[in-house]
């Protein structure tokens, strides 16, 4: 797990080095660069070794050093790869590392590689055959990649921070138009990035750069879809069994590491499954587990997660987060998170990505299971959901909706005012606009006052429409499935996870996204994954045998925050002035939040992201 940087043009080592400084968080272990002046080419590279620690150094170049890689992140399958390779008559310079499949599998296969790969990454491979610099994203965008393009050439690294060192990125004011899908969404969907010359390169993407005119040409290589006419054919109960299999070769795929590894453990049904795979394959006491604690009871599992760890006798560690530590955090926010994000449990996440990382390198979590598995509240009122929006006319919803708002706001973890407001805000829409609207932070009037201009809701959800409209899936849960996987996955699950990892130099791993899993869940017919109004009922199927009943069968918390009491016991000043907000309607916003007549709690944390971040890229 690493960080990488670079660019093609304008520049020259000190600007390298700024940038790979900027990173050196997620590589604390040693650097590594590659300079071609006459051809104004720039590579650089931070490690944190993980895999192959005595011969893993980057770049990492092929036998007649004319291809070499920055890489970030692990691909699982690289033994399998390795041997086919070594077959083919390729000659490795390393013991085992992942890296040097990447050079060799290029030379033998090109954009073939790919498809091929069964891991998280982000790399830079330089063709120096071909002039070519290709920048490439893992499947579900477990691992981020950046690029800016202008006069002074094509800039790319694996965060925001280290692209603005670039001068000529450098204090660059944020873009209106990505604000305001910002404020819809809660992150920013690929392309997008706060700043109009800096893009997003999408999962399941690659860019290809010609080095000599830099000119570019993406390329698409593979996109979560749903097949529902590949469905598998057999018993619901058999399906299960054979998750259950492909689970466990997930976990042990995982599990190979150089460096200390433990297991993030919530007390939910994803990482209590992850736990017991992983129990399975190593003796249970070697085990370590992490999980992290809130006082507020609604919020808090950390006695499922050690109820858990003691069925399979894990090594556990608890760390208990409260209001006095997320304060203290909201200084360090904008290093934490680089871009602004809309996802408040960036704060947890934090918390216990710092705590296990006294103890181990690695760590493996559920991450990915409620996407595949269709595991999200919103899933099991689909159905009603359309009813209501066939039968009740507008102006009925529209009163309903009015009479909802009036509800005084509760602070409990997904009470009943926060579900029927987020809901029926929803309803008055298309079905295309449900799913976006639901998740995000602010509605659309709302977002129209922050930002004091008009707002067409089709113009601010395009990316969910389009996807929703050109979906081949005939469902309402299929299409749902395609929008959490193929946006807030890969745009808001898989940014928490890397940036909370990596500002503590920790690797974090995703066994649900493996491969053979996705590709096992994307044909399975919906009804055994959302059966009887049961989510994930497959997946429970698979895990009946190993988790005790009650942690079976128990509601979805999800790793939220108190966040609509924390921001209410929090001083106005927090908020500072965030860029193109309006200050009258966010002061209105922060006295109507204080004073319990409505919830504004997504549109002021996504205020206060703004804002810091703001402060971290000036």
């Amino acid at each position: 797990m690493c960080g990488i940087a670079g660019f093609i043009g304008r520049g020259d080592e000190a600007v390298l080095t700024a940038m790979t400084n900027s990173l050196a968080h997620r590589g604390p272990d040693g650097e590594g660069r590659y300079i071609d002046r006459e051809n104004a080419v720039y590579l650089g590279h931070r490690r944190l070794a993980v895999i192959d620690i005595a011969l893993g150094q980057q770049p990492m170049w092929n036998e007649d050093g004319l291809v070499g890689v920055v890489f970030n992140g692990m691909i699982y399958n690289h033994a399998a790869l390795r041997t086919e390779l070594v077959a083919r008559g390729h000659v490795f310079r390393s013991h085992h590392s992942d890296t040097e499949v990447l050079v060799h599998g290029w030379e033998e296969w090109g954009f073939g590689l790919l498809g091929r790969l069964n891991g998280m990454f982000a790399f830079a491979l330089l063709d120096r055959r071909a002039s070519r610099l290709i920048l490439a994203r893992d499947r579900f965008g477990e691992k981020p990649l950046f690029y800016g393009s202008g006069p002074g050439g094509i800039v790319f690294a694996s965060e925001l921070s280290a692209i603005l060192a670039h001068p000529s990125h450098g204090g660059q004011p944020m873009d209106p138009a990505a604000i305001r899908k910002y404020l819809a969404y809660g992150f920013f969907p690929a392309p997008l990035t706060p700043y109009r010359s800096i893009a997003k390169l999408p999962q399941g993407h690659a860019l290809e750069i010609d080095i000599r005119t830099q000119e570019t040409r993406l390329h698409r290589y593979w996109r979560f879809a749903i097949e529902a006419d590949a469905a598998p054919v057999g018993d619901p109960h058999s399906l299960a069994e054979e998750l259950d299999g492909l689970l466990t070769r997930a976990v042990a795929l995982r599990l190979d590491s150089d460096r200390p590894l433990g297991i993030f453990l919530s007390g939910g049904l994803d990482s209590s499954t992850i736990l017991s795979h992983a129990a399975q394959l190593r003796p249970a006491a070697s085990i370590e587990s992490f999980a992290i604690g809130f006082n507020e009871e609604s919020f808090d599992e950390s006695v499922y997660a050690a109820q858990m760890a003691k069925h399979v006798g894990s090594n556990h560690r608890t760390e208990m987060c409260d209001l006095e530590t997320a304060r203290a955090l909201l200084a360090d926010l904008p290093s934490i998170i680089d871009e602004p994000l809309g996802d408040s449990s960036i704060l947890p996440t934090y918390m216990l990505c710092k705590f296990a990382r006294r103890h181990v390198t690695v760590a493996l979590s559920g991450d990915g299971g409620d996407e595949l598995f269709a595991g999200y509240d919103p899933f099991k009122v689909l159905a009603k959901a359309d009813l209501y929006h066939r039968v009740v006319p507008r102006p009925i919803h529209a009163a309903i909706a009015t009479l909802a708002a009036r509800m005084p706001p509760s602070d409990r973890n997904m009470s009943l005012d926060f579900k029927l407001n987020r809901g029926l805000r929803g309803l008055g829409l298309r079905p295309a606009l449900w799913n976006p609207v639901w998740l995000g932070p602010a509605s659309p009037s709302d977002i129209a006052d922050l930002m004091s201009e008009p707002v067409d809701a089709e113009d601010l959800y395009s990316e969910a429409i389009a996807a929703w409209d050109n979906s081949a899936s005939p469902g309402l849960v299929d299409r749902t499935l395609e929008f959490y996987t193929n946006f807030y996955l890969a745009d808001d699950i898989m940014v928490k996870s890397d940036r909370a990892g990596m500002r503590n130099s920790l690797e974090v791993r995703a066994p649900f996204l493996d491969n053979d899993v996705a590709d096992f869940a994307r044909r399975l017919p919906s009804s055994v994954k959302l059966r009887g109004g049961v989510s994930k009922w497959v997946l429970r199927q698979s895990a009946a045998r190993r988790l005790p009943a009650n942690l079976l069968e128990r509601r979805k918390k999800g790793f939220g925050i108190p966040l609509a009491r924390w921001l209410r016991d929090m001083p106005e000043a927090t908020l500072g002035k965030p860029p193109m907000l309006d200050a009258g309607t966010l002061h209105r916003f922060w006295q109507e939040h204080h004073d319990r007549q409505r919830d504004h709690r997504g549109a002021l944390w996504c205020a206060l992201t703004l804002q810091q971040s703001r402060k971290h890229s000036a």
